[in-house]
């Protein structure tokens, strides 16, 4: 498991919908320990959940980079980003960033199925998780960054145009 370093960014004393185990002295800790803590200081079925969605990220990619984001986003990776997961009132929600580009043969995706890039799985107290298709979906989300990652060329630049800048067009009108 390849980890990355964090450092926490929350000025001191705001605090956001969610509270997220940050703190001056996590400067420069593993995002999974940041992550080993949020899971812990959750404490309920959807901290079970957390870690559960957790498991299968590396299960499935041994690879997966762990990532805290967003001050208080648990974050997968590999050549781009993989998935979040976020705990709400109600639910566990995880998202994957390109998931619109996955193919999905077993139905996981429960949220966001008219969008163009993210799908979701909204994880409820009592939903049966298909781990092996959520795996599944893992897996082809690593491919498909991978694919995009090896194809991408330099983009190309549009032709400057031939206005001339606004200051320019500006200059000499009374106001």
């Amino acid at each position: 498991m390849r980890l990355a370093t964090v450092q926490c960014s929350r000025p001191e004393g705001q605090t956001g919908k969610k509270e997220a185990p940050c703190d001056e002295n996590m400067t420069g800790i593993s995002p999974s320990a940041i992550i080993d803590r949020y899971i812990a200081s959750i404490g309920d079925w959807r901290g079970d959940r957390m870690a559960q969605i957790r498991r299968l990220m590396h299960e499935a990619d041994a690879e997966i980079v762990e990532e805290w984001k967003w001050m208080g986003t648990p974050t997968w990776s590999h050549d781009g980003i993989v998935a979040v997961a976020s705990p709400f009132k109600g639910k566990v929600k995880v998202t994957f960033a390109r998931g619109a580009h996955l193919p999905d043969p077993q139905k996981v995706f429960n949220n966001g199925l008219g969008g163009k890039e993210w799908r979701a799985l909204d994880i409820s107290e009592n939903y049966q998780i298909n781990e092996a298709a959520v795996k599944e979906l893992i897996r082809a989300a690593v491919e498909f960054n991978r694919a995009e990652r090896a194809g991408k060329t330099a983009a190309p630049r549009r032709p400057r145009s031939s206005r001339p800048p606004k200051s320019a067009r500006t200059r000499g009108r009374s106001t």
